[in-house]
């Protein structure tokens, strides 16, 4: 009987060297707070790996845990299963190095700044690291809605692949992404970054550059005027969030979604606007400052227009008080 001769299937696979890599198999965040997490999470949720730098190991192991923490949420609303969460944090690789990005299509600068000229600074800074570490080719974007993707390409040696690309992340369910092309930016590399929106399942919108972009500058706007009818006594903050939930099929009234955002986030937005157009109709309301100042954040100190338990649900009796830990 001759004998059987086995060889192992791994031979007759591709080298690593040689299977066809996908276009935007790898994406690399700078910045992993909460904007940083939810949009690391929509990338990652479609099967893409996310590469995301922090400033401290401490930050890095953070930023692993809150990660796991809003994916048990889910589990717990029958969203995800333990499968499919084990699976979507093997995707994820916390770094302190700029050099991780190299195999990086794109990276999205998702940093928190509290001012313009202090986003502006650092913003650029962190363009100049990542074009050092990227391929040529790889695509630099910021989430920033308030920063001019020209102004922060300007000094780049490649400035013509930089582009805005904002999530909208108080809304991680919205279906639609911000595409902002600054002077220098090229047809391929829109056309790069549509199919990248696409690919995450977000319809790309185009917008002209300016702070603000659509969003934030209409939401701040809707927020802006419902604290002035507040103030003015024409209704009660309850009763202005159902008109427009109601009466113009909004998912969330402006109070509400204020909350939501952030109110802190809501006066920083809002004094940028200011300090960029010189409109009025942009300085902060002395209703949402006024719970700035006592930092009643919203939901995520339990406390802002309305009062929430600490998954963020918002209270049935509103004069009960609740601890919540500020993340």
């Amino acid at each position: 009987m001759s004998e059987i001769l086995t060889e192992p299937i791994e031979n007759y696979a591709l080298s690593k060297n040689l299977r066809p890599r996908m276009k935007f198999s790898k994406v690399g965040i700078v910045g992993c707070g909460s904007t940083g997490q939810r949009i690391a999470l929509m990338i990652a949720s479609r099967g893409i790996e996310v590469v995301f730098l922090e400033l401290s190991e401490e930050k890095i192991n953070e930023a692993y845990r809150e990660l796991e923490e809003q994916l048990d949420e889910k589990i717990n609303h029958w969203g995800l299963t333990l499968s499919e969460k084990k699976l979507i944090m093997s995707r994820f690789k916390g770094t302190l190095d700029y050099a991780d990005f190299a195999e990086c299509d794109i990276v999205i600068e998702a940093i928190l700044s509290k001012t313009r000229e202090f986003s502006k600074d650092i913003r650029q800074a962190v363009f100049k690291n990542i074009e050092e570490h990227v391929k040529p080719d790889a695509i630099i974007a910021t989430n920033s809605t308030n920063s001019v993707i020209t102004e922060l390409a300007s000094d780049l040696k490649y400035p013509d692949r930089c582009v805005s690309l904002h999530f909208s992340t108080t809304a991680p369910d919205a279906s639609i992404v911000e595409i902002v092309r600054g002077l220098y930016t090229t047809d391929e590399v829109c056309k790069n970054v549509r199919k990248f929106a696409k690919l995450i399942n977000k319809i790309p919108v185009p917008v002209e550059e300016s702070p603000g972009l659509i969003s934030v500058r209409l939401g701040v706007s809707l927020i802006s005027e419902a604290c002035d009818l507040l103030m003015e006594g024409v209704g009660t903050k309850e009763d202005i969030d159902f008109v427009m939930k109601k009466g113009l099929g909004m998912p969330l009234g402006p109070f509400e979604m204020a909350d939501k955002i952030g109110l802190h986030r809501v006066v920083r937005w809002m004094d940028n606007l200011y300090n960029e157009f010189g409109d009025k109709k942009y300085k902060p309301s002395p209703v949402i400052k006024k719970l700035v100042r006592a930092k009643h954040y919203g939901r995520q100190t339990c406390q802002g227009f309305y009062k929430y338990d600490e998954l963020g649900h918002k209270l049935k009796d509103q004069s009960r008080d609740v601890k919540c830990k500020e993340k």
